[in-house]
């Protein structure tokens, strides 16, 4: 997902508004299985004292200081695939029963997917995963698939009362997106870019909780200073990790400070 920094704009920040973590997708639970424990585990709410930021009181068995792990992405194949993974299947149903929404990964192709197969697709994520909603990669942002988009999300939402749509932009689209979705992702890509980009200003009319930011390449020791840009920007759910993108693979694992991310998030350290 392509991301472009949107010249010549500027944001009042929104204030101290709580974080939460959107993981857009692991590899299969064969290949990633400390992954999905590791998932497991946050979206429970739990950190261990060791695990705990220097500083944050609390050393008792069970103290979570963590963020809220706000959605996480299932991709089986490019999509849902051809039939029930049996490893998928209780790998999203652990998943589920933690209260975190499970979303399916659809590929909008920027607009040139055939309507038909989309909702084929969605189709099976809900049947076979129960899904809470979904994430359209790859979302068109310009105003010309405005209606199409719209008619894809009014489909979706036909199929699933009170599905949580993503529209994976991955840079500032037409406003007129934000009436359709949930949450649009305005960002998706390396540290390199993010750390000197900028943010378009009708967002400002929208709540944090509106925008979610996704950034690979970023050090541990720049973790500070992306979440004080993502606040700076309005983005109220957001997935970093150290992890360098090669061939599309950035967010097919966990950032290998994970503990350390949430756990920044979950405290409060910035506000």
């Amino acid at each position: 997902m392509p991301h472009l920094t949107t010249a010549g704009t500027t944001r009042t920040p929104t204030g101290a508004g709580p974080f939460g973590v959107g993981v857009p997708g692991i590899a299969h639970p064969l290949l990633a299985p400390t992954a999905w424990d590791e998932l497991l585990r946050v979206s429970r709410g739990f950190v261990t004292p060791r695990e705990a930021p220097r500083g944050v009181a609390g050393t008792v068995p069970g103290y979570s200081p963590v963020a809220p792990v706000h959605w996480a992405v299932l991709d089986v194949a490019a999509g849902p695939g051809e039939r029930p993974d049996p490893h998928c299947l209780p790998a999203a149903a652990r998943l589920r029963e933690t209260g975190v929404r499970l979303l399916g990964h659809l590929d909008l192709r920027y607009g040139t997917r055939p309507f038909g197969d989309l909702i084929a697709d969605a189709h099976r994520f809900l049947e076979w995963y129960r899904v809470d909603g979904f994430l359209l990669c790859r979302a068109p942002a310009d105003r010309e698939e405005l209606p199409a988009t719209r008619r894809t999300a009014a489909a979706l939402r036909g199929l699933a009362d009170g599905a949580h749509l993503v529209f994976g932009h991955g840079t500032h689209p037409h406003p007129g997106y934000a009436e359709s979705a949930d949450q649009l992702l305005t960002f998706a890509g390396p540290w390199s870019e993010y750390r000197w980009s900028q943010v378009a200003l009708w967002t400002a009319d929208h709540p944090p909780e509106r925008f979610c930011h996704l950034v690979h390449g970023v050090p541990r020791s720049h973790l500070d200073e992306a979440l004080r840009i993502a606040r700076w920007q309005g983005a109220g759910t957001v997935f970093f990790t150290d992890r360098r993108d090669r061939d599309g693979d950035a967010w097919e694992a966990l950032p290998g400070y994970w503990d350390d991310f949430v756990s920044r998030i979950g405290t409060g350290v910035l506000e």
